[in-house]
């Protein structure tokens, strides 16, 4: 299909508009004037031109100290990295905006855009969690210090998604043990998980895990440590009976109670032992 004559115009004014655009900015990057690319910065800030108001605010920065632009600069700056999603690096500024300025009008939403940014660098549960509880302390700082802000019910929220990240990474984590036979260390993370996150959906599943590997461990034990091995899956399961007497795992978790039961029966006269 032939271009018309007025796609050409259009292409070659949008060419030469551009160009001029670009050699605009490329003369502000050489220009030595302050006051002229801080208006510049400011006005690419204003229209969403986030990288070219960041390529100058970082240059104008040190070029502004003890000035009262500086403040809005240093603000800015750290937002156009977070638009432009460099959560390391936005985190990294709004706290120091907010050391450096701690009673700015701006210290609210830096330390709000601070937990946002933390938050969205988290990685998924499977993976180290070290950035997701720096996540969760930043929202909790920012809770107490701004308790009635307008920004507390997206932090809070914030607060719950991480808390769940933490709680599918602890479960998980319980489950490879379990997976991987490690079943003392499995009942002692199944344990913690359940005295950490009574109210979690995974409660059922963790506490039959929990007993399946206290059965695997005792079976697994030594003559003279299966008596109180044995014992404590009896106690795990009367525990796994009373809270979940409706369970799908009922069927399974009584019959590691009746082996449990008789094996006690055989060990009655077996002396315990301090080993393992």
């Amino acid at each position: 299909m032939p271009i018309s004559r007025l796609t050409v115009l259009f292409l070659l004014v949008s060419t030469l508009i551009l160009g001029s655009c670009a050699s605009s900015y490329q003369r502000l990057l050489k220009s030595p004037d302050v006051n002229k690319k801080y208006e510049a910065a400011v006005a690419y800030y204003e229209k969403g031109d986030f990288f070219r108001a960041g390529t100058l605010l970082e240059e104008l920065i040190p070029l502004l100290k003890g000035r009262p632009e500086a403040e809005k600069a240093q603000f800015y700056f750290a937002n156009t990295n977070f638009k432009q999603r460099n959560y390391v690096l936005s985190a990294f500024y709004f706290k120091q905006f907010n050391e450096t300025y701690p009673n700015s009008e701006y210290s609210e939403e830096a330390a709000y855009l601070n937990a946002r940014s933390l938050f969205l660098d988290s990685p998924g549960f499977e993976l180290d969690q070290t950035n997701t509880v720096s996540a969760l302390e930043s929202i909790q700082d920012f809770l107490n210090r701004y308790p009635e802000s307008k920004f507390k019910p997206e932090t809070e929220n914030m607060s719950q998604e991480l808390q769940k990240k933490l709680e599918n990474k602890a479960f998980e984590s319980a489950k490879l043990y379990y997976k991987l036979r490690y079943n003392q260390a499995a009942v002692v993370a199944f344990t913690n998980f359940q005295q950490q996150y009574p109210a979690t959906i995974y409660a059922e599943q963790a506490a039959f895990l929990r007993l399946s590997a206290q059965y695997a461990w005792a079976q697994e034990s030594v003559e003279s440590k299966q008596r109180e091995r044995f014992l404590e899956a009896v106690s795990f399961y009367q525990q796994f009976l009373d809270t979940y007497p409706q369970s799908k795992s009922l069927k399974e978790a009584l019959a590691m109670y009746d082996i449990s039961q008789a094996q006690l029966v055989k060990l009655k006269d077996v002396p315990a032992s301090a080993s393992n």
